[in-house]
C-alpha cells in the first residue's frame, strides 16, 4: 500500500491496517525462525509497511 493510499483512509482505517500488518509480519518472523519462509523479500516488505503506517500515523497526530 501506498503512502498516498494510506493518507486517505480515516485514522481508524489507518490503525486497523498497522494491526493487520504488523500481524503478517509476527507470520513472517515466525515463518522465517521455522524455516518455511520462502521468499524472504516478503518479510522486508512487511516491516517497510509497518514503519510507513507508523510514520503517517505520527504525521497525522502532529499536525492535530
Amino acid at each position: 500500500m501506498k503512502a498516498k493510499e494510506i493518507r486517505d483512509l480515516t485514522a481508524e482505517e489507518q490503525a486497523q491496517r498497522l494491526t493487520e500488518a504488523e500481524a503478517e509480519l509476527a507470520s513472517l518472523r515466525h515463518q522465517k525462525a521455522m524455516g518455511q519462509l520462502e521468499k524472504p523479500v516478503l518479510l522486508r516488505a512487511a516491516r517497510r509497511e509497518v514503519a510507513r503506517i507508523r510514520t503517517i500515523l505520527n504525521e497525522s497526530r502532529k499536525e492535530a
